[in-house]
């Protein structure tokens, strides 16, 4: 049997060709050695983003937190005469107050404004801008408040309220549907929005 010989075109020789798929392979590994930099450096700059955008929502928490804590002080030194005007006539205000749980010896709730006398007391979550889990929040912190007071032979009325200084209208319309004051922030004082003849939750 004879060798077949490979009939290359004008000009071509074996050497060339070779040289042609050598130089190719080259091509193809220099363009995979830049795909794998591009998809290093992509996946540094969405790390970098990552960080970037936990750190800004670390400082943006930060600061609602702090605005927070404003929109109370402003709301506590008001709250007060605003419910005793409606006939309440509350003989105590605490601001910070916490729940211990004395068999755990655990914090069960914390309620950021306390209203009490000797038949009703309600307790205030303030939030600068409240949502909807904001208050199913505070339906949980009723609830707890309520097993506390049964613990400790306390028979008064419950009732609980939700302080801001911007409600949605949606958000208004939730937290008066579950039972709950709302508190609105109206310039250097605050208001009780509430509809006429509307009855508080009581827990």
């Amino acid at each position: 049997m004879s060798d077949t010989a490979i009939d290359y075109p004008r000009g071509l020789t074996f050497e060339k060709v070779w040289a042609m798929f050598q130089d190719t392979d080259r091509k193809f590994q220099d363009t995979d050695r830049k795909i794998q930099e591009t998809e290093r450096i992509i996946k540094e700059s969405q790390k970098e983003v990552a960080e970037q955008m936990k750190e800004t929502d670390r400082k943006l928490g930060k600061l609602g937190n702090r605005f927070g804590e404003v929109v109370e002080h402003l709301i506590a030194p008001n709250i007060e005469g605003k419910f005793n005007e409606l006939g309440f006539k509350f003989t105590r205000t605490s601001t910070n107050v916490k729940i211990i749980d004395y068999e755990t010896s655990k914090t069960s709730a914390e309620i950021d404004i306390f209203l009490e006398n000797g038949d009703v007391a309600i307790a205030v979550e303030v939030k600068a801008k409240p949502n909807q889990d904001d208050v199913d929040e505070q339906i949980i912190r009723m609830e707890k408040l309520r097993g506390y007071a049964d613990k400790r032979q306390d028979n008064r009325r419950y009732q609980g309220a939700v302080a801001g200084a911007v409600f949605s209208d949606s958000v208004r319309a939730y937290t008066l549907k579950k039972g709950f004051y709302i508190i609105e922030q109206t310039g250097d004082t605050v208001k009780i929005n509430i509809p006429e003849g509307y009855i508080a939750r009581d827990w």
